[in-house]
């Protein structure tokens, strides 16, 4: 996860774990300059989903907080 950040924080965003659950579900936090970015969902779907089932056994999918 911390590669992620560090490539995040890089261009003034960062991510942070808010759950996991049983089923391997991962919910994260997009914050700074990447709350507000149109490619979060791809970056979240496409990068940090992937890094995370190839890294870590048990996750299944990884979707972004709700903001309420």
């Amino acid at each position: 996860m911390d590669v992620i950040r560090q490539s995040l924080q890089a261009d003034g965003g960062d991510v942070v774990l808010v759950s996991c659950d049983d089923d391997g579900v991962v919910t994260l936090e997009m914050q700074g300059a990447c709350a507000g970015c149109p490619l979060s969902t791809y970056d979240m779907s496409e990068g940090i989903e992937r890094i995370l089932k190839e890294h870590v056994p048990g996750v299944t999918k990884v979707q972004p907080a709700m903001a309420w």
